[in-house]
């Protein structure tokens, strides 16, 4: 996939807002959805920005806030994937970052994978890596972390 940026409509995202129906159906599914209260909306407080497929199978958040773990820049705080016809999982993620560019440009780009809670993979975080990204570290819960920059 090309570097070059593209508007919305070009890609594999479509912009919609934190609290759509359709995202919180698919967040729910997340692993990192919380299980015991209502959700009204998808990701925290902060700068954000909310990405999902024409086909409603796949889900993307950015947020840039203030982590309390010290990490600096742009969070992918949701991908989930449900076999959307899109694209490949890391060709979604690739177009997400350079979306991502266009807002914040220069920034860390960063996530966790928690390998206990993802599908068993030889590679948990694979699809990021194949998407440029490259684990930077390890957290304290054994969450890995990838880092991408500009």
């Amino acid at each position: 996939m090309s570097e070059q940026p593209f508007l919305f409509g070009e890609g594999p995202w479509i912009p919609i807002r934190d609290g759509n129906v359709t995202a919180l159906s698919i967040f729910k599914r997340h692993y990192t959805a919380r299980k015991v209260r209502k959700i009204e909306q998808c990701v925290g407080p902060g700068e954000k920005m909310l990405l999902l497929t024409p086909d409603a199978r796949a889900l993307f958040a950015w947020r840039k806030f203030k982590s309390d773990a010290g990490e600096l820049g742009v969070n992918c705080a949701i991908f989930r994937n449900e076999g959307t016809v899109a694209g490949r999982a890391s060709d979604l993620i690739q177009a997400a970052k350079i979306l991502a560019w266009a807002r914040w440009p220069g920034e860390r780009l960063y996530t966790y994978v928690d390998p206990a809670k993802v599908r068993h993979k030889r590679d948990p975080g694979r699809c990021f890596m194949r998407a440029g990204f490259r684990q930077c570290g390890v957290t304290p819960d054994g969450k890995l972390i990838f880092e991408a920059f500009p």
